[in-house]
């Protein structure tokens, strides 16, 4: 079998070759490969729904595992929730149809998410008021440093904004721990959990704190998502991204620099428990890459760059930009390099830096570039 391109398996469609490959569709498969892999010392990277990773033009020259793993099990329940067990590779969009369909609540504000359920608690996945964090028991996990399988709690996880320990854990520089399979402790109900985000709520016709119904949630989400080019569709190269590029810049209160104009959206910060930290805000980096001269649709002028693939020969770039209907999100339009999404998202992280005095973070994996 001829090793794929990253292009291939991400939703930016960028990426080179991998020089070596395996589809691992069960939990031991996954095992099997990261394990053989570290054995014979070579890199490793875990490919779910590849729609967090930006992979170099020149490809990858480790062990690329696509963790293909699929299926849903009920492994207890009572009358008012239901813990279900996840395989890594399940869609996690069709998880949260699952759950909305089968009256389960939790998940439903994370509608329209590209990517597979393993991926969602490193990053604590989040979206119109929800995380991850909110309804996951425990996740299984295979600890390439000890070659064992280990259970993870919530506490041990150490959920965060974006965050986890799980994403802040590496050995020889790439993740420590391969996710196998989580569990996710959600509610019954016909109402979704209360709104907690505005832009949600007023679509909805409802106050922040108000329900609504499961599945007229789950429709107002994927229909907000849509209208920002945040659900994939082939037809729509606003889609072909990794979504939102950057995280919103978490600060101390203290530390907001007279730059920042007074109209800037500043925004509470809860914990992992919704306790507010009152010594903390929240920006919006829509709003300070929107106004720091980057609109709907920014692109760099100038020609293909010339890069290098896995064995030396030169292959082209091609051309991006910001979303025409998001400034978060780094397009390919059509034939763009992981060098062309690179250079767009260090001028734009360098021009806010510049006007604001911000720094914004890059929030997908990045695999041999740099941002």
């Amino acid at each position: 079998m001829t090793p794929p391109h990253l292009a291939d398996l991400t939703t930016a469609a960028v990426g080179g070759p991998a020089r070596h490959y395996v589809r691992a569709e069960t939990e031991q498969a996954v095992v099997d490969a990261v394990a053989e892999a570290d054995a014979a010392g070579r890199a490793v990277l875990v490919v779910g729904g590849g729609s967090n990773l930006i992979a170099a033009d020149a490809g990858y020259a480790g062990t690329v595992v696509h963790v293909a793993s699929r299926g849903v099990e009920v492994v207890a329940e009572d009358a008012g929730s239901v813990l279900l067990e996840v395989q890594a590779g399940h869609s996690w969009d069709a998880l949260v149809a699952q759950a909305v369909a089968e009256e389960l609540v939790g998940i439903e504000a994370l509608s329209g998410i590209p990517g597979t359920t393993g991926a969602t608690p490193v990053q604590n996945v989040g979206a119109y008021g929800q995380e991850v964090a909110q309804t996951v028991e425990f996740v299984r996990a295979w600890d390439r440093q000890d070659r064992r399988v280990r259970e993870f709690g919530p506490a041990e996880l150490e959920f965060s904004y974006r965050d986890s320990a799980l994403k802040r854990s590496t050995v020889d520089g790439s993740p420590r721990h391969v996710v196998l399979a989580v569990r996710f402790r959600l509610a019954r109900g016909t109402d979704g959990a209360p709104v907690r985000y505005g832009e949600l709520a007023r679509r909805l016709g409802v106050e922040v704190g108000e329900r609504a119904p499961l599945e007229r949630v789950r429709e107002t989400v994927l229909a907000l998502r849509a209208g920002k080019g945040m659900v994939l569709d082939p037809a729509d190269r606003d889609t072909f991204s990794t979504g939102s590029f950057f995280t919103n810049p978490i600060l101390p209160a203290t530390a907001l620099g007279s730059r920042l104009p007074l109209d800037a959206p500043r925004f509470p910060v809860v914990d992992a428990a919704g306790n507010p930290l009152e010594d903390r805000v929240k920006l919006s980096a829509a709003w300070l890459i929107d106004h720091a001269g980057f609109g709907k649709g920014f692109g760099l002028p100038g020609t293909r760059n010339e890069l290098l693939d896995l064995d030396g020969a030169a292959v082209a770039g091609g051309r991006a930009s910001l979303s025409t209907k998001h400034t978060l999100a780094l397009t390919n339009r059509g034939d763009a390099s992981a060098a062309d999404l690179m250079a767009l998202a260090r001028t734009v992280r360098d021009g806010v830096a510049s006007v604001y005095g911000v720094d914004l973070v890059a929030e997908p994996v990045i695999v041999g570039t740099a941002v």
